[in-house]
């Protein structure tokens, strides 16, 4: 029997709490993942503010394994600790900009620079609009080091008739994009045409 795949989940403090949260439902559905979770202190307060005061709890019993954002000592600290990757959902500027300019202050931050020097996925839901030219440059460079930035942005084509179907949209892409070998997780594709010239 193989090992669950295992999966770094990093929540920051942007708005859009519930995007992490989802990716964190729709990975615990399949026993194929070892879900690693590190939330920096931040995005309690948002995951509060926009989902509830047991939202943090919620998370975290989701997850695996719960890491102290202030523990930089820890497992997926280390390029030793074999990961599929790394989703950071939502993914403020703030830690966008530390992983591009390597500024390891914290788990989080460390955690996504290890999958970076491993050459593993990483994948940075960033949230902001509008974007000036520093957010920009920063992007550009983590995109450079190997990592793929993936704003939420709804995929109309699907037709989504809530907001629920739109996160959960988001959610998939992001898991998607770490390359997951997950039967059990219902990403989907482009419906395309008949493939007629």
């Amino acid at each position: 029997m193989s090992r669950p795949a295992r999966v770094i989940v990093g929540i920051s403090g942007a708005s859009g709490a519930a995007i992490g949260l989802r990716v964190l439902e729709r990975l615990a559905q399949s026993a194929a993942t070892e879900i690693h979770l590190v939330v920096s202190p931040a995005p309690q307060r948002t995951l509060a503010s926009e989902l509830g005061p047991d939202a943090i709890d919620r998370a975290r019993r989701l997850a695996t394994h719960c890491h102290d954002p202030g523990d930089i000592g820890a497992t997926t600290a280390s390029g030793s600790f074999r990961t599929a990757g790394m989703i950071v959902a939502p993914c403020s500027m703030r830690t966008l900009s530390a992983i591009a300019y390597g500024q390891l202050d914290d788990l989080l931050v460390r955690a996504a620079d290890v999958q970076l020097k491993e050459r593993r996925r990483l994948v940075l839901l960033a949230r902001e609009s509008p974007l000036h030219l520093g957010h920009l440059r920063a992007m550009a460079q983590v995109t450079e080091f190997g990592a793929i930035v993936a704003p939420p942005v709804p995929a109309f084509y699907l037709k989504p008739q809530s907001i629920a179907e739109i996160i959960d949209q988001i959610a998939l892409r992001a898991i998607g994009l770490v390359d997951l070998e997950c039967d059990d997780l219902p990403i989907r594709e482009w419906p395309g045409g008949d493939g007629a010239a």
